[in-house]
């Protein structure tokens, strides 16, 4: 049987900070980018072998991840959180980012995001002439991530 490829419109986000019992938001983002690692590499050429290089692993490097939101009336808990992590710069949040089926329900796999703070909340532009709802761009930094089947 063939693989299915994931659907990138049905997910879901939920961010639980330390020591909180239920998410400061689930399901409320229209768009999650920045789900990304990469790992640095050293070169080393061995004397005598001109037809080869060596490559080392190094440390992997992590994204910041992107997402968006029609702002409401009772979508203030971002905001809370980034003034929360401002008052104690200590405090993280773990983030998990739910894959779905094309249903809507049945997860297809999810990417946990460790160690999690809040690096920019911006305030949607506001433009009377537009009539676009308003957006708002939370970026999380986050030091580690990993992806495992859905539950």
């Amino acid at each position: 049987m063939a693989a299915v490829p994931f659907s990138a419109f049905n997910f879901s986000v939920e961010i639980v900070p330390d020591g909180a019992s239920a998410p400061l938001v689930s399901a409320a983002f229209a768009e999650c980018d920045g789900l990304e690692m990469t790992m640095e590499f050293k070169t080393i050429r061995v004397g005598g072998s001109n037809d080869r290089q060596v490559r080392l692993a190094g440390p992997a490097a992590f994204g910041q991840l992107t997402l968006k939101r029609g702002m409401t009336e009772r979508s203030f808990e971002l905001w809370k959180w980034m003034n929360d992590c401002i008052a104690d710069p200590g405090l993280r949040a773990q983030a998990e980012v739910v894959l779905f089926a094309a249903d809507g329900v049945s997860e297809r796999a999810r990417v946990v995001l460790q160690r999690c703070m809040p690096v920019k909340l911006k305030a949607p532009a506001l433009n009377a002439k537009d009539g676009a709802i308003a957006v708002e761009e939370l970026q999380i930094a986050y030091e580690r991530f990993t992806v495992e089947p859905g539950r």
